[in-house]
């Protein structure tokens, strides 16, 4: 696949979403697609994506099968992003994703994906064209103007969803900062703010969920970023729902996975499922295409 092209037509696409994106009121949300299983991926993704009747929303390729969970966490990441990014340049008003922790330059050359790149392709030319397309990617999103959806969690510097329209989002992701506690932090059963074992962002409890969604007139955040066995997990008496869309996560952990829908009425239901039989390692081709050299 010549990943150069879409690659520039899908910044054009995301460089006018907002750091709030506002998408229509039906939405489905597909949280870390990070599934361990490019097939899993591809079989959830194509259904729920080709038949075009609803907005799709992914909470970070991060979480899809081999990204960071598309990115860092599987055998596919190249197949499963470029998919993502082609759907994107085909349904730009129908297909939204967010930006994650993974969708990094500096993550993606730790846990695998600028590896498979240069495995793949034979340079790092198609790992410097994915990343630099990840600095477009918006951080939020709003379903209705009720439902707040992110990557990872709140933060201390962001009381008003106007704080994040005003972040400059096209950039590597800082080390620290508000732009990083969106993409890093993690509900917690403590109240107030806390120091993140992850060493980014903060851990935010029932208190800050609920004045957040109360000072923005929201009634839930929406996030991934976090493994949890049947797919989705409430928290802060549902304040915070996580959705985690990688089945059997790094091909060990045994989980479902799950997708969050949501109708006109703003009702929540939930699909889950488990990962797509394994058919052996894959098989590597060292041949590099001519236009990557």
């Amino acid at each position: 696949m010549l990943l150069a092209r879409p690659s520039y037509v899908a910044s054009d696409a995301l460089l006018g979403s907002w750091g709030t994106r506002r998408t229509l009121t039906t939405a489905k949300h597909q949280a870390n697609l990070s599934a361990p299983l490019f097939e899993t991926n591809t079989a959830i993704i194509a259904r729920e994506t080709f038949s075009c009747v609803s907005n799709k929303l992914f909470l970070a390729l991060h979480c899809l099968p081999n990204f960071h969970v598309a990115v860092d966490r599987g055998y596919y990441s190249v197949e499963t992003v470029s998919m993502l990014v082609c759907l994107k340049v085909r349904y730009p008003d129908r297909v939204f994703i967010l930006r994650g922790n993974h969708e990094s330059r500096q993550i993606t050359q730790v846990y695998g994906f600028y590896d498979e790149c240069v495995r793949k392709y034979g340079s790092a030319n198609v790992w410097k064209l994915f990343t630099d397309l990840f600095d477009y990617f918006p951080l939020t999103a709003l379903v209705d103007n009720h439902i707040f959806c992110l990557h990872g969690g709140l933060s201390p510097s962001i009381d008003t969803l106007d704080h994040v329209r005003q972040l400059d989002r096209v950039q590597e992701v800082p080390h620290e900062g508000p732009m990083c506690d969106l993409l890093w932090s993690d509900p917690d059963d403590r109240t107030g703010w806390g120091i993140s074992p992850r060493g980014a962002g903060f851990t935010f409890g029932q208190d800050i969920s609920e004045q957040f969604n109360h000072k923005n007139g929201l009634n839930l955040v929406s996030r991934a970023h976090q493994l949890v066995m049947d797919g989705y997990n409430w928290s802060h008496e549902m304040n915070v729902v996580t959705i985690f869309s990688a089945p059997n996560y790094c091909y060990r952990c045994g989980n479902q996975a799950a997708i969050m829908e949501v109708d006109e009425m703003l009702n929540k239901s939930f699909l889950q499922f488990d990962p797509a039989p394994r058919r052996g390692e894959p098989h590597i081709n060292r041949k590099t295409p001519d236009y990557f050299l």
